[in-house]
């Protein structure tokens, strides 16, 4: 699977995990996220052992990257999440999964196809700039103007800038900074 197949389920792999928290709680959601990362932790596991798993086996070796534990990407996406659920109230979690899920896609995706201006590990002006705005749209659906352009600053800048995986960072950023404000979620 290329890049941006790569990126497009990420982007609705997370708008799903924000609906989760949306249409079923905080609990509830806890209770979920908890019982599939425990399971993709088995099955990571399990394929990293060399053992096949009748359809999942398939879908891992077609979208994830090579040389990586298999389902990292999904892994990390959910101990974020999770992280979030715990720490933060419901109306800051949906914002921050929203932002990574969009932040990251959109901001491979453009960067990939229009980026030539290089700035760090890769990234490009052109994706960062794309991912914000991207995000910054999305999230004006869920935060007053103020707060989803900050919120997408913020994914931009630890996108670009975090030395941890960015599927752990940019969610966890994104609800502190939503906590802070005054005017918060």
């Amino acid at each position: 699977m290329d890049e941006t197949a790569r990126k497009i389920l990420h982007i609705v792999f997370g708008i799903g995990i924000a609906a989760l928290v949306f249409c079923c709680g905080r609990d509830i959601s806890l209770l979920i996220l908890s019982v599939v990362l425990l399971t993709g932790l088995i099955l990571s596991d399990a394929i990293s052992r060399g053992h096949h798993i009748p359809l999942v086996s398939g879908i891992v070796a077609e979208v994830e990257r090579p040389d990586v534990v298999p389902g990292k990407g999904a892994l990390l996406f959910f101990v974020s999440s999770l992280v979030c659920l715990v720490l933060f109230p419901q109306p800051v979690v949906i914002p921050a999964i929203l932002a990574l899920a969009i932040s990251d896609g959109i901001s491979t995706i453009a960067g990939l196809r229009y980026g030539r201006t290089r700035i760090r590990n890769g990234k490009s002006i052109e994706g960062a700039f794309s991912g914000f705005a991207a995000t910054g749209i999305v999230l004006l659906a869920v935060l007053p103007p103020v707060s989803a352009m900050l919120a997408a600053a913020v994914a931009s800048v630890v996108e670009i800038i975090s030395p941890v995986d960015d599927n752990l960072t940019v969610p966890v950023a994104v609800a502190i900074i939503l906590t802070l404000l005054p005017t918060a979620p």
